[in-house]
């Protein structure tokens, strides 16, 4: 589903050349759920806006359900984002003053879905992430964890074939985080694949694989043989 060949990104000023990631090549299937470590400064804010197809490399092809996202114009690339990719933030990015329900749908709105399957489609998200109770609630009026998952939810809406999550329990309360987690493997479980990138290795032990990155390069890829989920 996903297939990353021989990419490399490089940063160039005036005076300085950045290598940010170095002829990284890894591939995900439909049913991972794979997490990417690494320290600060080793490529992975960059590999998650590649994955993201909001930045393109230098060199190197990325695939995305057999697409090759690496060569598409600014609009292709909105198009992708939009229709095939569901992003969850740290800083969950919902509008402050607006329902848990109109966070939801306003993805469909720009995709130009009609109002009555908008409706449908946030409904049962939010419900899929524990929030039925919720759907009215100004994002501002609910906690940390909540406010997560109603971007689960809106992450979901378009159906995407890839969920990428940017350090997504980062703003929330261990207690709430354990349960964010627990809603990514069961995602997972249903047949969403999921990218998470973390520099926590508690929060990787829920992917069923990790990637760690050093310098611009994979250092290691491995099976999590004592995943948290069961």
């Amino acid at each position: 589903m996903i297939k990353l060949s021989r990419v490399t990104k490089i940063y160039q000023t005036d005076l300085v050349e950045t290598i940010a990631l170095n002829d990284v090549s890894f591939n995900v299937a439909k049913n991972e759920f794979v997490a990417i470590m690494g320290p600060s400064g080793s490529g992975k804010s960059t590999l998650m806006h590649i994955l993201g197809a909001l930045d393109q490399p230098t060199s190197g092809d990325y695939f995305l359900d057999g697409q090759n996202v690496s060569r598409l114009s600014d609009d292709q690339l909105a198009e992708i984002r939009n229709r095939k990719i569901g992003f969850i933030f740290q800083s969950f990015n919902l509008l402050p003053r607006t329902t848990a329900l109109k966070n939801v749908t306003l993805p469909m709105i720009y995709a130009g879905i009609d109002r009555h399957e908008r409706q449908i489609r946030a409904e049962k998200y939010l419900k899929m992430v524990g929030l039925s109770d919720r759907m009215f609630h100004l994002s501002n009026q609910l906690s940390g964890g909540q406010q997560q998952r109603v971007a689960i939810a809106r992450g979901l809406a378009m159906n995407p074939v890839l969920l990428l999550a940017d350090e997504p329990t980062g703003n929330i309360a261990s207690d709430q985080a354990a349960e964010i987690l627990k809603i990514f493997c069961q995602l997972n479980d249903s047949g969403h694949a999921i990218i998470m990138i973390t520099h926590e290795p508690d929060i990787a032990q829920y992917a069923k694989r990790v990637i760690v990155l050093r310098d611009g390069k994979i250092v290691e890829d491995k099976k999590n043989h004592h995943r948290l989920w069961t």
